[in-house]
Protein backbone atom coordinates (compact mmCIF):
# COMPACT_ATOMS: atom_id res chain seq x y z
CA UNK A 1 0.00 0.00 0.00
CA UNK A 2 1.30 3.39 -0.81
CA UNK A 3 -0.15 6.38 1.28
CA UNK A 4 0.99 9.74 0.37
CA UNK A 5 -0.14 13.19 2.53
CA UNK A 6 0.70 16.70 1.69
CA UNK A 7 -0.18 19.51 3.91
CA UNK A 8 -1.37 23.02 2.01
CA UNK A 9 -0.52 25.78 3.60
CA UNK A 10 -2.86 28.64 3.67
CA UNK A 11 -0.19 30.81 1.53
CA UNK A 12 0.01 27.70 -0.96
CA UNK A 13 -2.70 26.94 -3.83
CA UNK A 14 -4.10 23.18 -3.39
CA UNK A 15 -3.96 22.69 -7.08
CA UNK A 16 -0.45 23.08 -6.60
CA UNK A 17 0.48 20.73 -4.23
CA UNK A 18 -1.88 17.98 -5.81
CA UNK A 19 0.06 18.73 -9.52
CA UNK A 20 3.23 17.35 -7.37
CA UNK A 21 1.83 14.71 -5.78
CA UNK A 22 0.34 13.61 -9.30
CA UNK A 23 3.62 14.75 -10.69
CA UNK A 24 5.41 11.71 -8.60
CA UNK A 25 3.10 9.04 -8.54
CA UNK A 26 0.36 9.14 -11.38
CA UNK A 27 -3.29 9.29 -11.31
CA UNK A 28 -3.28 8.25 -7.58
CA UNK A 29 -6.67 9.56 -6.38
CA UNK A 30 -6.65 12.24 -3.74
CA UNK A 31 -8.91 13.37 -1.17
CA UNK A 32 -8.69 16.28 0.74
CA UNK A 33 -9.03 17.13 4.48
CA UNK A 34 -9.50 19.92 6.07
CA UNK A 35 -7.34 21.27 9.12
CA UNK A 36 -7.38 24.46 11.30
CA UNK A 37 -4.47 25.79 9.36
CA UNK A 38 -6.00 25.09 5.65
CA UNK A 39 -5.95 21.74 4.57
CA UNK A 40 -4.39 17.92 4.18
CA UNK A 41 -4.45 15.83 1.01
CA UNK A 42 -4.29 12.40 1.17
CA UNK A 43 -3.47 10.00 -1.74
CA UNK A 44 -3.81 6.26 -1.05
CA UNK A 45 -3.44 2.88 -3.26
CA UNK A 46 -3.21 -0.59 -2.64
CA UNK A 47 -1.21 -1.45 -5.64
CA UNK A 48 2.50 -0.86 -7.23
CA UNK A 49 1.36 1.39 -10.14
CA UNK A 50 1.79 4.87 -7.88
CA UNK A 51 5.25 3.42 -7.54
CA UNK A 52 5.64 2.78 -11.16
CA UNK A 53 6.33 6.53 -12.12
CA UNK A 54 8.38 7.38 -8.44
CA UNK A 55 10.72 4.52 -10.06
CA UNK A 56 10.68 6.14 -13.51
CA UNK A 57 11.63 9.54 -12.37
CA UNK A 58 14.32 7.84 -10.28
CA UNK A 59 16.00 6.47 -12.88
CA UNK A 60 15.69 9.16 -15.52
CA UNK A 61 17.51 11.36 -12.73
CA UNK A 62 20.03 8.86 -12.24
CA UNK A 63 19.42 9.45 -8.51
CA UNK A 64 18.93 5.68 -8.03
CA UNK A 65 22.08 5.08 -5.65
CA UNK A 66 20.88 8.13 -3.52
CA UNK A 67 17.18 7.58 -3.26
CA UNK A 68 18.57 3.74 -2.38
CA UNK A 69 20.58 4.85 0.85
CA UNK A 70 17.27 7.74 2.00
CA UNK A 71 14.92 4.49 1.18
CA UNK A 72 16.82 1.70 2.88
CA UNK A 73 17.07 4.25 5.83
CA UNK A 74 13.30 5.09 5.91
CA UNK A 75 12.72 1.02 6.50
CA UNK A 76 11.05 0.30 9.94
CA UNK A 77 9.59 -3.49 9.89
CA UNK A 78 6.77 -3.40 7.38
CA UNK A 79 7.06 0.05 6.18
CA UNK A 80 9.13 2.47 4.61
CA UNK A 81 8.95 6.45 5.46
CA UNK A 82 10.70 9.15 3.09
CA UNK A 83 9.45 12.48 2.57
CA UNK A 84 9.87 14.90 -0.84
CA UNK A 85 10.41 18.39 -1.42
CA UNK A 86 6.87 19.96 -2.84
CA UNK A 87 8.42 22.52 -4.82
CA UNK A 88 10.27 20.17 -7.06
CA UNK A 89 7.74 17.15 -7.00
CA UNK A 90 5.76 20.33 -8.82
CA UNK A 91 7.71 20.50 -11.79
CA UNK A 92 7.86 16.57 -11.99
CA UNK A 93 11.25 16.05 -9.55
CA UNK A 94 12.04 13.87 -7.04
CA UNK A 95 14.40 15.66 -4.03
CA UNK A 96 14.40 13.60 -0.76
CA UNK A 97 13.79 16.09 2.29
CA UNK A 98 13.89 15.83 6.06
CA UNK A 99 10.42 16.47 7.66
CA UNK A 100 10.63 19.92 8.52
CA UNK A 101 13.78 21.61 8.07
CA UNK A 102 14.72 21.62 4.05
CA UNK A 103 11.51 21.57 2.84
CA UNK A 104 9.94 25.23 4.56
CA UNK A 105 6.33 24.74 3.41
CA UNK A 106 6.71 21.25 4.23
CA UNK A 107 7.05 18.21 2.86
CA UNK A 108 5.41 15.21 0.96
CA UNK A 109 5.25 12.59 3.39
CA UNK A 110 5.30 9.11 1.60
CA UNK A 111 4.74 5.79 3.65
CA UNK A 112 4.39 2.49 1.56
CA UNK A 113 3.94 -1.08 2.84
CA UNK A 114 5.35 -3.72 1.73
CA UNK A 115 5.64 -7.45 3.22
CA UNK A 116 9.73 -7.59 2.00
CA UNK A 117 10.48 -3.46 2.19
CA UNK A 118 13.93 -4.11 0.75
CA UNK A 119 12.89 -6.46 -2.39
CA UNK A 120 11.25 -3.19 -2.95
CA UNK A 121 13.84 -0.72 -2.51
CA UNK A 122 15.72 -3.11 -4.58
CA UNK A 123 13.32 -2.64 -7.47
CA UNK A 124 12.60 0.81 -6.94
CA UNK A 125 17.04 1.29 -7.14
CA UNK A 126 17.25 -0.89 -9.99
CA UNK A 127 18.60 -0.96 -13.91
CA UNK A 128 15.85 -2.38 -15.20
CA UNK A 129 11.62 -2.81 -14.40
Amino acid sequence: MVNVDAEVNPTESEAKVRKAIENIFGNIPITVKQTRRGSVLTAEACEREPLVKFYNILSREHIRAAARTVLLAGIDRNTIRFCLNKQAAYVGHVSFAEEVSESPLGPIRVRVESENPRELVNWLTSASV
